[in-house]
């Protein structure tokens, strides 16, 4: 049966995310088990005067090269690749795995070769977004394999990814408008600050977070919808981070799960790591080129809409009342610079006795904002 919720998601997707007009050469891009919401999106890009064409995604195949791959095949990058990287105007990505264990098994050194080869690939992706000549969005198809990594049915679980895109609400477009307006009153404020401070107490038998972010030449950027889909957050570019962080969840990439990380930064770079499930990975991931130790973005989670983890970044870095920092490639609108195959962001719980300062002003607590107007429990849920 078809859920008529993946109509208004495709509709939001391409009349407000990637805002397709007519000529638009549109890459929609996805394993064939979201190819209800691939041919929803497809017939939306029609009605619009796009040209849309589907890039078959493949568990399987990114198994074999990874695994079976030499060294030569997993360093190549298709011209095939690099050639849409170039040409398409927007870019629309549906995530919906199988099994989303299946580089589990993965040497890290061989997944972050592979990561590390990609790294010129990324870096003219988000060039191309940063200078208007790209739109691109990526956004959830609720999958059994992501219902069980969240504890859920799947039917709970496509709940949870529809309400936390508003597409419960008669007029999800105008709702997330609105959420644009209330983060932009909180980018407002941190343009043109210098530093921010962030500090969760010590708990668990870790010595919590006292990370002090430099953001004196970055820029702040509102996001509301139209590169990740759900989304609730603002983020800037670092220019430099000293301290520590001890994240609250369990660090989630590519299907693989990080327990306890710590790391502690000095002058923008990860200068120690440590996890207590994981280590191994956490540290290959961070060593696969001069750029994965710097942190690329620093951001807070705005959503209050989404409460829970569910061990799904686009999920989890929205969380109202956290913030996360990503380790790798920074992206270029926000004032970034950093360049890597690596682009893993991390997620702080700022809920039970957090705060974040700016330039001294505390401003956040207890993972809500203290202004009027800003994002708050209460918006749009």
């Amino acid at each position: 049966m078809h859920d008529p919720r993946l109509d208004k998601l495709a509709d939001i997707l391409v009349r407000y995310s990637t805002r397709i007009k007519k000529g638009d050469l549109v890459e929609i891009r996805s394993d064939p088990s979201g190819m209800p919401l691939v041919a929803a999106v497809f017939d939306r890009v029609l009605q619009a005067g796009g040209h849309p064409f589907w890039t078959a995604r493949s568990e399987q195949l990114t198994d074999a090269m990874l695994m079976d791959g030499s060294d030569e095949q997993l360093a190549y990058v298709s011209p095939i690749e690099h050639h849409c990287n170039e040409t398409v105007d927007a870019y629309i990505g549906v995530w919906a795995d199988v099994n989303t264990k299946s580089l589990g098994a993965v040497d890290p050194a061989r997944l972050a070769k592979s990561r590390a080869a990609r790294k010129d690939l990324m870096a003219r992706f988000l060039a191309r977004a940063a200078e208007g000549s790209l739109r691109w969005v990526g956004t959830q198809f609720p999958t059994h394999a992501s219902a069980q990594d969240a504890e859920m049915s799947l039917s709970q679980y496509a709940d949870f990814v529809f309400r936390a895109g508003l597409l419960h609400l008669p007029n999800p477009v105008a709702a997330w408008e609105e959420v644009f307006e209330r983060q932009e009153r909180v980018r407002e404020y941190l343009q043109g600050k210098k530093e921010v401070h962030f500090q969760a107490p010590a708990r668990d038998g870790h010595d919590g977070t006292d990370l002090r972010v430099n953001v004196d030449g970055g820029i702040w950027v509102n996001c509301a919808g139209q590169e990740n889909f759900p989304d609730g957050e603002v983020f800037a570019g670092p220019q430099g981070a000293d301290g520590h962080v001890n994240y609250s969840f369990p660090a989630v990439y590519n299907g693989r799960e990080v327990e306890g990380v710590r790391l502690v930064f000095k002058g923008g770079r990860v200068v120690d790591a440590s996890a207590s499930k994981g280590e191994d990975f956490l540290i290959a991931m961070l060593d696969q080129d001069e750029g994965a130790r710097t942190m690329g973005e620093i951001a807070i989670g705005t959503n209050y809409g989404i409460t829970e983890f569910s061990k799904n970044t686009l999920f989890d870095e929205k969380i109202g009342g956290t913030f996360h920092a990503a380790c790798g490639a920074g992206y270029p609108e926000s004032g970034s610079t950093n360049e890597s195959g690596l682009h893993w962001d991390m997620v702080c719980d700022l809920r039970q006795g957090g705060s974040i300062e700016a330039d001294g002003e505390r401003f956040h607590e207890n993972g809500l904002f203290l202004r009027d107007g800003w994002p708050a429990p209460t918006t749009n849920q």
